[in-house]
């Protein structure tokens, strides 16, 4: 099972939107879809962030999945971004 996320981010004074689809266990996704989708995407973020060394000014600004389902706030709580 996949499933489809954008990310709005902000990095060296430049708004960017990335997005992907990404596979995730269902059985996790069946017990809470959105902590599970906070957690992929969370992953993604710190990704993006190592390739794409970004700057002391790097933010989440939305964090959304399969297209409408808004998850920032969850996704800030996972972990602080490093």
């Amino acid at each position: 099972m996949n499933i489809n996320i954008k990310v709005y981010l902000h990095a060296k004074e430049t708004n960017f939107l990335q997005s992907g689809s990404f596979p995730i266990v269902p059985s996790d996704y069946r017990k809470d879809p959105d902590w599970t989708a906070a957690n992929t995407a969370y992953e993604w973020i710190q990704q993006i962030k190592i390739n794409f060394a970004a700057s002391k000014d790097f933010r989440i600004d939305q964090v959304v999945y399969n297209d409408d389902i808004d998850i920032t706030e969850l996704v800030k709580k996972v972990k602080p971004i490093l």
